[in-house]
């Protein structure tokens, strides 16, 4: 299989915070305490807001899906929250997403504060047909097991990672085993006021 995604005119980026031993999250719990300060600080949203406006579809897995539903209405309600992270929230709330799950339905989704998400069964089909069609960048975040298959179907054509100072010792791994590729470093950003590292790769 070639290693090199290939070239049309939509581009998928994978956006996700890792610990310094590459982990995207602590396992079946997904506690994600350990990098809520680093997500939340000033200079990432700047950082994220560069990312997001160039997107206009959202790729999630289902664990990602319930979790944001849960939080990010209430977040963007907020009057504590910033400016930057109200503005996300609305963007996510009516940016069209798709949910990659084998055990919700679209009566599930229906449910859900968000509007426009639909169903997806097959991340790598689903993708491809996603890039043929007209539109901006499709964003996949912090949906590791996603961009596990992405990665190894060659999809993935921009992999930004928000390095933050802490080792998790296990969990849920960003990169597959037996995966072999090449990037580009096109950015890095060290972020002052968290002790994180934004790095930003592209395929040559």
């Amino acid at each position: 299989m070639s290693n090199t995604p290939q070239s049309t005119g939509r581009r998928v980026v994978a956006e996700v915070t890792v610990s310094m031993d590459g982990y995207s999250g602590t396992g079946p719990d997904d506690d994600m305490s350990w990098c809520m300060d680093y997500i939340t600080s000033p200079q990432t949203e700047i950082t994220y807001e560069g990312i997001w406006r160039g997107a206009d579809t959202v790729v999630l897995g289902r664990t990602n899906w319930e979790g944001f539903t849960a939080v990010w209405p209430g977040i963007t309600a907020d009057p504590a929250s910033s400016a930057r992270t109200r503005e996300l929230g609305e963007w996510l709330a009516k940016v069209e997403k798709v949910v990659f799950t084998t055990t919700l339905d679209q009566s599930d989704l229906d449910k859900a504060a968000w509007s426009n998400a639909r169903i997806g069964r097959d991340p790598e089909a689903d993708v491809r047909a996603l890039k043929a069609d007209p539109g901006r960048d499709i964003l996949i975040t912090n949906s590791a097991s996603i961009i596990q298959r992405l990665l190894r179907a060659d999809l993935v054509d921009d992999l930004y990672l928000t390095i933050v100072p802490t080792t998790l010792g296990g969990g849920l791994r960003l990169l597959p085993d037996n995966y072999a590729s090449t990037w580009r470093l096109a950015a890095a950003t060290t972020l002052p006021d968290s002790g994180a590292v934004s790095v930003h790769y592209t395929r040559p």
